[in-house]
This record gives structure tokens, C-alpha cells and sequence, in this order.
């Protein structure tokens, strides 16, 4: 790393540890006064709109129809499923506790991808981190962790990871633009329009006035759509390129983290016994997944993976796609 990308990968890391780990708290007040899936469908076609357009002003090439096909499947997945489940979720589940049942993303990833055709096998220290952190979700899940009840909404949280994760896995395998930058839009637009459906079919528009919105909500709302969704992403591309994937994905322990101390310190959450010894069983879990070996990719899919790179693009590029998702599927 030369002396002057220095400063920039540590404003980019500060800015996807701090925007990223925000976005929990964010979503809690802006459902305050704006429905869930409505807020979250808009936010997304807002912010893939404003992506898609700059992709293409620096000269990337229209997206062909099975390209868009495949984003309607992964949309699906991160948008309604991923992100709208934990919006929904969090109008009643605190946002810390929310955060830490989504930091399981990676733990599904790396069992998704084990079950997967072609998918790559687990390390022991791995498959360990698989066990500790699953029994972190689960002491989670299993009651509240907490102070405020949460009810059935804790498993709609944990069910938003399992889509999240398993549209990273997909992702991988979609032949979606290797344009970073344009393929994270359409998936943002397609599974914000799906998302936005859900919204319509459930009622919340015939509900929802204009008027009642309140400005915390409003502020929180382009707060997710600028900084969640524009700005973190762009800094973890920029990441993802610059150092190692294992490096760019340390946003795995410290989103979860950032999002307890704010709910905390800004949103008067309280945590409870359950949280606590979830909290290092999770992180302990992520830290074993993350960073227990490489796992042993088989040569077919490392092959199919080469095939879709342009030769000029190291292969730190093919870490940015799935690993961008983590947040905007889960949080922000």
C-alpha cells in the first residue's frame, strides 16, 4: 500500500465500520413514522437510480435481459426478504439486537456455499466457527435479548439472513455485469420494485399520509439512502479493490458492535443477559469463519469465476460482489 492510498483506505474502513454499523439505528427511526416496506422499496430504487446512472455516465455497457433476469432473483433475495424483513422487524425489535442476529450473515454464507454445487468445503476451524456462532444466533433467537420483547420479529431478522446469504451465494454464480457498481444497482431496482409490491399488497400505502412524517424519520431516511446505500458501498469497492478480501470483510465484527453501542448510547437500548453471551459466541464464530484458512474452492468454479473477470481486474474484485450485499441485504 503506497504512502499516499493510505489515508484513503482508512477514511474508506471508517466509513463502512461507522455508516454500516449506523444503519440499525437509522432504520429504527425512520419506521417510526414510515411504513417498512414501502420506506425500504423507495430507499433502494432511489439509491440503484442514482448508481445506475453514474455507472453508465462512466461508460459501462446497457445490461442484456438475462442479466436483469438474474437480478430480479437476487433483488428478491437482498431486498424484500434480506432488507425489508429487518425493516419490518424493527419496529418492534431493538435495533442492537437486530444487528447482532444479522451478523450471522457469513455463518449461512459459508454453509450455503458448502451445500451449493461446485461449493467450496469447509475448514475445521471453519466448521467450528459455523457451531459457535449458530449457537450465538440461537441463545438470540431462542428468547430476548433484550429488555423490549421482540417476539416472532427476532426470526423474521434471523430469516432475512438466511435470504441475504443465500443471495450472495447466487450471486456469485449469476452472470450479472462485472461492473460492481452496475450490478449492485440492478439489484437494488429490482428488489426495491419487489419490495415496494409488498408494500402495496400489505396495505401500507392506504395507511401512510405525507404529512406524517416526522423529520427524524425523513433525515434518517436520506441519511440510509446517501450514506447507507451510496457512500458505504462505493468506499467497500473501493476496498475490496485496494486490500485483501479478508481485510475489507473486518466490517463482519465491527458493524455488529457499532450498532450496540449506538442503540445503547442514542436510542436508549438497554442490553440484556442473552445479548451479552450471544455477543462474543457470534463474534467468535465470524472470527473463525473469516479467518480460519482458505477454503478449498474447487477448480471448476475457481474457473468460472476467472471466465467472468476482465484480465486486467486482481482477484480481490470478485470478493466485492457478495461481500458488498452483507449490509444492504441485512442492514443498510
Amino acid at each position: 500500500m503506497s504512502a499516499r492510498a493510505g489515508p484513503r483506505v482508512i477514511g474508506a474502513f471508517a466509513v463502512v465500520y461507522l455508516v454500516w454499523g449506523s444503519t440499525y439505528l437509522a432504520i429504527r427511526y425512520a419506521v417510526e413514522t414510515l411504513p417498512p416496506f414501502l420506506m425500504a422499496g423507495s430507499r433502494f430504487v432511489l439509491a440503484g437510480s442514482l448508481l445506475y446512472g453514474w455507472a453508465l455516465w462512466r461508460g459501462a455497457s446497457t445490461p442484456p435481459a438475462v442479466a436483469w433476469r438474474w437480478a430480479l432473483l437476487v433483488g428478491a433475495l437482498f431486498v424484500p426478504l434480506g432488507n425489508g424483513l429487518v425493516v419490518w422487524a424493527e419496529q418492534r425489535v431493538p435495533s442492537a439486537l437486530a444487528a447482532l442476529v444479522a451478523a450471522g450473515i457469513p455463518l449461512w454464507v459459508a454453509l450455503f456455499e458448502r451445500l451449493a454445487p461446485n461449493g467450496a468445503r469447509l475448514t475445521p476451524a471453519r466448521l467450528l466457527g459455523l457451531f459457535v456462532g449458530f449457537a450465538g444466533v440461537v441463545v438470540l433467537v431462542g428468547g430476548d435479548g433484550l429488555t423490549l420483547t421482540a417476539g416472532p420479529r427476532v426470526g423474521a431478522v434471523a430469516l432475512a439472513s438466511m435470504a441475504s446469504a443465500l443471495g450472495m451465494v447466487v450471486l456469485r454464480r449469476a452472470p450479472l455485469p462485472t461492473d460492481s457498481a452496475l450490478s449492485s444497482s440492478m439489484t437494488m431496482l429490482t428488489g426495491g420494485g419487489f419490495a415496494l409490491l409488498v408494500g402495496w399488497a400489505a396495505g401500507e400505502a392506504s395507511g401512510f399520509t405525507a404529512g406524517a412524517v416526522s423529520a427524524v424519520s425523513l433525515a434518517a431516511y436520506t441519511y440510509l439512502v446517501l450514506f447507507g446505500s451510496v457512500l458505504a458501498f462505493t468506499c467497500f469497492t473501493f476496498l475490496a479493490r485496494t486490500v485483501s478480501p479478508s481485510r475489507a470483510s473486518t466490517h463482519a465484527y465491527v458493524n455488529p458492535l457499532v450498532a450496540l453501542a449506538l442503540g445503547a448510547g442514542l436510542g436508549g437500548e438497554r442490553l440484556g443477559i442473552r445479548a451479552l453471551a450471544a455477543t462474543p459466541l457470534i463474534l467468535g464464530g465470524l472470527a473463525l469463519v473469516l479467518g480460519g484458512g482458505r477454503a478449498c474452492v474447487p477448480s471448476a468454479l475457481r474457473r468460472s469465476l476467472r471466465l467472468r473477470e476482465p484480465a486486467s481486474r486482481s482477484g480481490d474484485h470478485r470478493a466485492a460482489l457478495p461481500l458488498a450485499r452483507c449490509d444492504r441485504a441485512g442492514a443498510g
